[in-house]
């Protein structure tokens, strides 16, 4: 057999992944070591070499992005596509378990995915029948805290609340809202996995079947795994030595950056431990960025203990420094960024190769405004994506009622929208109506109107309407296509009516969006395996795809985004901004040595996305949440060698420093950097930067209206303020 296809495009350490014999692996991956291409030359291996069938191989990842280009990298591979193997995310997986197997779950067979905003929703309308302070309850919280019992595998009845009363009140809201749940046969993300768990250890002959036909399970990003996942995956294959198959885990510590929400940097250091006989291979050969980058990175993240340590290296040559910016302020900081980007621009690169890396969502406003001052498009990542849109989100939750009345999320965020005269007094009627009667919102809708006591005729009126509104839409679309379905929706639920009477583009959008998700509906494809009717299996799709994709995402323009959401991506410029005490490692990490840990990891992360050039930029002064700070120079920073960087002076000049620590120019005619100034022209502004002397003195000031701008210091007629 011809396998050179298989192993040629790989470097040593990758060839020796690929075709190791079966058995438990540990690949510890770095950033742009090829994880993605070992993963799909591993799949096609154990089928063209090993013969294992494609029902033997169960693939997780973490995004459903992820997951398509493993399964497009395999076919490209094998020149065909494998049916029979399942590829999906750690949800997608337990969804497709518990649909096929339902009754075993103790679900309904048509049980509904709640999205987060329809959790917060349901919980919102728990802790208010509950009769509880909602100020001091906050939904949010309550939310948090059954979504982290759930990432841990516990239930209500589990928790030991030790008396404390904050947490008897929360586990009663987390009992009342699983109660919710059951009746309006709902599950949320958390409690797929849950309840994929819990279907395989409480039944040993679905275990069984499992860990028989999934011989191989191969896991990508391993080290962002939590208790219940890890758990799963466990159950799946077995324990230790006697396992029934083999897992094969790809990650790297030092790029575990989600310890917040649940992640745990233990699973991937323990699992060894676990399995004793698993062979452990590195990837440490870089095919994304410089050897100075790399050293840069390799460096600070040295200072992290614990690790299960590597080296990376590139044969790309050691390319330019490690420049470092020290700005007058946030303004300062963003115009410097900005000129960087159109001197790139300006020498032939393209806009959509820079990227702009923040801690703190809260640091993109200034950057935007500098953006929009110089007329550069660009891009904030993990803005509102189209699931999440509220149009996208009314028109599906008319389809989940279409689809299941018991849908209580749905009815209440649909019931007044368009406004239909059914006010929040009616609307709180139902609720108590429903929990005295344990019933859904809309059995109790339902009898309510029928009954015309508790309400009004007015108010019973507008709820008959409703009702009818949506039994007229469940059988006008009764035989038609899934993508005329969802057109009959968008047309007679009221919701084209209603956004056409807002205003301008937004308006315009709305509908646009509205129209797109007929599109969506048209090009979606059923798992045929699943056995779903085409609308149950898009409302599920749907839920599962929310929070990825977005529209424009390629138009060239400057991206700008969070650290934590640079993870996978790589730009051949890259800035990291606001690297300061207090900011990055956040003030809230930096005396908790667990937590100071995983900032470094983020800056390594922060530090890797970049392929040719890299920028570190901190100011002396910031505006954050409406108060001025006046921090020092992140550790990080001081943690990179000194040879490898390059201090970059106001006034565009690059030297050497004895430290990263820059100077401020002399003031010039008066003026001071930060100064309040007026133009006669411009009007008011803040001063940003001088340089030079006497009559060639500059002075960069950044105006209210006019923007940033460079004057001649004794021909400006600025007047101090």
């Amino acid at each position: 057999m011809d396998i050179t296809h298989l192993l040629d495009p790989l470097n040593d350490a990758q060839r020796e992944a690929v075709s190791a014999p079966p058995g438990h692996m540990l690949i510890i991956a770095g950033a742009g070591s090829g994880k993605t291409r070992v993963l799909a030359h591993r799949i096609a291996w154990l089928l063209q070499v090993e013969r294992f069938s494609p029902f033997s191989i169960l693939a997780v990842t973490f995004t459903n992005k992820a997951a398509s280009e493993m399964r497009g990298r395999i076919e490209e591979l094998l020149e065909n596509s494998p049916g029979g193997m399942w590829v999906g995310t750690f949800h997608g997986i337990a969804h497709r378990m518990l649909r096929s197997h339902w009754q075993e779950a103790g679900l309904p067979q048509g049980f509904q995915i709640l999205d987060s905003e329809d959790q917060y929703r349901l919980v919102k309308r728990i802790i208010r029948e509950l009769g509880l302070d909602e100020e001091k309850w906050p939904a949010r919280q309550a939310q948090w805290f059954i979504n982290a019992r759930k990432d841990e595998g516990v239930r209500p009845s589990a928790v030991d609340d030790q008396g404390d009363q904050t947490t008897i009140v929360l586990l009663t809201i987390y009992q009342a809202y699983e109660t919710a749940c059951a009746r309006g046969g709902m599950v949320d993300f958390a409690e797929l996995l849950l309840r994929a768990l819990e279907l395989l250890r409480d039944n040993p002959v679905l275990q069984a079947h499992y860990r028989q036909r999934f011989q191989h399970i191969l896991v990508d990003e391993f080290q962002d795994t939590n208790a219940i996942q890890y758990a799963w995956l466990r159950l799946l294959v077995g324990s230790g030595t006697a396992s029934s198959g083999w897992l094969f885990v790809v990650g790297d510590d030092d790029q575990s950056i989600y310890g917040w929400r649940g992640a745990r940097i233990e699973n991937i250091q323990q699992f060894t431990r676990h399995y004793p006989d698993a062979k452990t291979i590195r990837l440490e050969q870089n095919y994304r960025s410089t050897g100075t980058i790399l050293a840069a990175s390799n460096a600070v993240i040295a200072r992290n203990g614990s690790r299960l340590g590597k080296e990376l290296w590139t044969r790309h040559g050691e390319g330019e420094p490690v420049y470092i910016y020290q700005a007058i302020n946030d303004l300062d900081e963003a115009h410097f960024i900005v000129e960087r980007i159109s001197k790139w621009v300006d020498e032939g690169g393209l806009r959509s190769e820079c990227a702009v890396l923040y801690r703190s969502n809260a640091q993109s406003r200034v950057l935007e405004e500098a953006l929009l001052q110089r007329g550069m498009p660009y891009r904030v990542h993990g803005g509102l994506r189209f699931f999440e849109r509220a149009e996208i989100r009314d028109a599906m939750a008319y389809l989940r009622l279409v689809n299941n009345r018991g849908d209580d999320a749905a009815f209440e965020r649909v019931v007044n929208v368009p406004a239909r005269g059914i006010g929040a007094r009616t609307v709180e009627v139902v609720r108590e109506f429903a929990r005295e009667s344990q019933l859904t919102l809309w059995q109790a809708a339902k009898e309510l109107q029928q009954q015309q006591q508790r309400l009004s005729a007015r108010a019973a009126n507008a709820l008959g309407g409703f009702l009818r509104l949506i039994d007229g839409l469940a059988e006008g679309v009764r035989d038609l296509e899934l993508a005329d379905q969802v057109e009959h929706i968008r047309l007679h639920s009221g919701l084209v009516a209603h956004f056409s009477k807002e205003k301008g583009e937004k308006a315009q959008a709305r509908l646009d969006n509205l129209e797109e998700l007929v599109n969506a509906a048209r090009s979606f494809v059923a798992d045929e395996e699943e056995g779903q009717e085409p609308l149950a299996g898009f409302l599920s799709h749907a839920a599962l795809e929310a929070g990825e994709g977005q529209g424009d995402a390629w138009e060239d323009c400057v991206q700008l985004m969070t650290l934590h959401a640079a993870k996978g991506l790589e730009f051949p410029l890259v800035f990291l901004a606001g690297v300061e005490e207090g900011l990055f490692p956040h003030r809230m990490s930096a005396e908790d040595p667990v937590r100071l840990e995983e900032e470094r990891r983020l800056c390594y992360v922060g530090m890797t996305r970049a392929m040719r050039v890299l920028y570190l930029t901190f100011a002396e002064r910031r505006r954050l949440h409406g108060k001025d700070t006046y921090p020092r120079a992140s550790r990080f920073i001081g943690e990179i060698p000194r040879g490898l960087v390059q201090e970059v002076r106001m006034r565009g000049a690059v030297s050497r420093p004895s430290t990263v620590v820059g100077t401020t120019p002399p003031p010039q005619g008066g003026l001071n950097p930060g100064q309040p100034v007026r133009h006669p022209i411009f009007g008011a502004g803040v001063v940003l930067a001088l340089e030079g002397e006497g009559a060639q003195a500059r002075v960069q000031v950044n105006f209210e209206t006019g923007g940033c701008k460079w004057l001649m210091a004794s021909l400006a007629g600025l007047q101090s303020l």
